[in-house]
């Protein structure tokens, strides 16, 4: 039966992925890998493990330094700050960790060799997201190429997101079953829970919850905590 290589985050989307993942394959065969990039966030580590745990995945943990060495954007360098827009030299969120997409699948694509696994899925998508070119569908279709060239070995990178809104996506994890799960996720680029609300991922967020008409299940939980 086919097994399945999932990229989990920790955030919304590759949450939602995991559990198309685990709809789509053999279940008992799907297992989750999360990268410690040196993110400046370490509650996305912790998120993931709470999201894998309870959909009975196993989980691990590989470790990727290099990006936290290299700097230059605002989710690894604790000197720079998340700033709305673009910048004026690359048209790009100062979010944005180049190559980080491109190293995590490859990366992937190694562990599943490995494994004898042929299927990876990943929750990158081009209709609702930052401008990132490492989550569009013409630079994933080369890279699942490349992987397959450069391992000699039949893989198939699923991206189950690719062109669905964030409404979409919130719908699609109603009838998936993991809308509870999304109550462990974290999107916050401030990384604060609850989330702050105001940054462009939680505006992002915000509005897809809202456009599908249905509560976003990790601000419901903060609200329900008692003071």
């Amino acid at each position: 039966m086919d097994a399945a290589v999932v990229v989990l985050s920790g955030g919304q989307d590759y949450t939602t992925c995991l559990y198309w993942a685990l709809d789509r394959f053999c279940s008992f065969q799907v297992a989750a890998f999360t990268f410690d990039y040196g993110q400046r966030h370490r509650i996305e580590l912790a998120c993931a493990a709470r999201v894998a745990a309870r959909a009975d995945v196993p989980h691990t943990v590989l470790p990727i330094d290099t990006f936290a060495a290299l700097g230059g954007n605002a989710l690894t360098d604790p000197d720079i700050t998340v700033q709305p827009g673009v910048d004026a030299r690359t048209r790009l969120p100062n979010t944005f960790v180049p190559g980080r997409n491109l190293i995590f699948l490859t990366f992937a694509a190694a562990l599943a060799y490995q494994r004898g696994i042929h299927h990876l899925v990943a929750g990158v998508a081009q209709t609702d997201y930052s401008g990132y070119p490492d989550c569009r569908q013409a630079t994933l279709q080369v890279l699942e190429q490349t992987l397959r060239l450069g391992l000699d070995y039949d893989i198939t990178l699923h991206t189950p997101l690719m062109f669905k809104s964030k409404a979409e996506t919130v719908l699609l994890a109603r009838e998936l079953g993991a809308l509870p799960a999304l109550a462990d996720t974290h999107t916050c680029y401030h990384g604060q829970q609850p989330p702050c609300g105001a940054c462009p991922a939680c505006l992002l967020r915000a509005r897809g919850f809202a456009e599908a008409g249905i509560p976003d299940p990790l601000v419901e939980r903060f609200r329900e905590m008692p003071p």
